[in-house]
């Protein structure tokens, strides 16, 4: 029912939604329900956190043991949790609903402007032929794109392509994808003044234009991006199938993605190669709007500098991640207690890198973390702090030992929110 509804018309939806659900609504079946109960999700997740890390609303029959009482605020932390991944599920197919439709706003206004521009560039100098063709090449363009969008409407429309398996938006494939149009749209105007043209002489002209020797800057930094594209998709998915990479899933794309890493903090590689694109594609823009009749003709020195951009681009995905690794274990020791060995019932402190994989910060991605102590699995207890958990980290985790490990020499291992599993470091337990 939920996929017929989606493909109905928005009109009709739109209408049918206003007389069903009113301003307050929080269910999955509307766009702004799914964002609403996930914004009361989300605060009603933080003050219950907030509410258990100041100590208050434990039940008395667990409050006298501190391992009972950290082992049920961790459990009804990881429920909440849970409640709150649901609802950013649900706020993440609605928000696939919504944005294939903003997608077409961006590619008919771009066809506007551009309409726009034409009109008041030709006042003085009068409307050309190329002018023409510029703007029905630019109608042809949308048009192809909006189909393509309502094809792909349930997974983001124009956005389907740009979205990697992790869900969120590659900036390679980006990349490519502007270049990508900017030579169709290139060659949609060449053509269509082809079509134009009345002279002999005038479309020898135009098919000269094409010549490898005006755009042979331009095509090769095409082949260049796009092979960028195709390989760090290859390069990542070897990874992550080695375990040399930890990719855990979004819940929706961003535009954010195009510049930041999984864990949302800036990335230089990412950066520069958009920025860098960026002014060569304008470069090459406007060069074909100064010479409409031939490919834009891009210096081999920006094509250089855009070729040195995804070198450095696609050197920072390769050089990204790294498996998790338990570098010691050690029985956690409060202030006040004896050094002694390690037994069945003591809390341990495993020491490492690499435990919390970008992108899994959040609460429900932290209650899926497990440590494997012998052949017994322990999920690591969420801590509550101010403002976030004390336990786990990136390089620490603190979990008990449960009865049912046997004394002897066992293996730890920790296995993380990736699905990842580090080495073993061997520890004794003592009876």
């Amino acid at each position: 029912m939920a996929v017929q509804e989606t493909r109905q018309d928005d009109g009709a939806y739109a209408g049918t939604h206003a007389g069903a659900h009113g301003s307050g609504c929080t269910c999955a079946a509307c766009p702004h329900g799914a964002r609403e109960g996930h914004r009361r999700a989300v605060a009603a997740f933080l003050a219950k956190r907030d509410e258990l890390a100041a100590g208050q609303g434990l039940p008395g029959a667990v409050a006298h043991s501190t391992g009972a009482s950290r082992q049920w605020v961790s459990d009804e932390l990881t429920q909440s949790a849970r409640a709150v991944s649901d609802r950013s599920r649900e706020a993440g197919e609605a928000w696939f609903h919504q944005v294939w439709q903003r997608t077409l706003l961006v590619v008919w206004g771009s066809a506007v402007v551009l309409a726009l521009a034409e009109a008041a560039t030709a006042i003085g100098a009068g409307w050309s032929t190329a002018r023409t063709a510029g703007l029905l090449a630019a109608l042809i363009t949308a048009g192809l794109l909006t189909g393509a969008a309502g094809i792909h409407r349930l997974r983001g429309g124009l956005l389907a392509p740009l979205i990697g398996e992790d869900n969120r938006l590659s900036t390679s494939r980006a990349v490519a994808a502007v270049w990508v149009l900017l030579v169709v749209f290139a060659v949609l105007v060449l053509s269509l003044q082809l079509a134009g043209a009345s002279g002999h002489a005038e479309r020898n002209a135009l098919i000269e234009g094409l010549d490898l020797a005006g755009g042979a800057g331009l095509v090769t930094v095409l082949a260049l991006v796009c092979a960028i594209a195709v390989v760090v998709r290859r390069v990542v998915a070897l990874r992550v199938l080695a375990q040399k990479l930890q990719k855990v899933r979004a819940d929706r794309p961003r535009t954010a993605d195009l510049l930041t890493d999984d864990s949302g903090r800036g990335s230089f590689a990412d950066a520069q190669y958009v920025l860098v694109s960026t002014v060569a594609v304008l470069f090459a823009a406007v060069r074909l709007a100064r010479r409409p009749d031939q490919l834009p003709d891009l210096p081999w020195g920006l094509a250089l500098l855009v070729a040195v951009s995804a070198v450095t681009y696609f050197a920072g995905k390769y050089a990204e991640g790294g498996r998790p690794v338990v570098l010691s274990v050690v029985r956690a020791r409060e202030a006040g207690d004896l050094d002694a060995p390690i037994r069945t019932g003591d809390d341990i402190e495993i020491r490492g890198a690499g435990f919390v994989p970008p992108g899994a910060r959040t609460p429900d991605r932290l209650a899926r973390m497990m440590v494997r102590i012998g052949t017994v699995h322990v999920h690591v207890p969420l801590v509550p702090v101010e403002g976030g958990f004390a336990n786990p980290t990136d390089t620490v985790l603190v979990v008990p030992v449960p009865v049912e490990v046997e004394p002897g020499r066992v293996e730890v291992r920790v296995i993380t929110a990736a699905g990842v599993e580090t080495a073993a470091c061997e520890i004794d337990v003592t009876d």
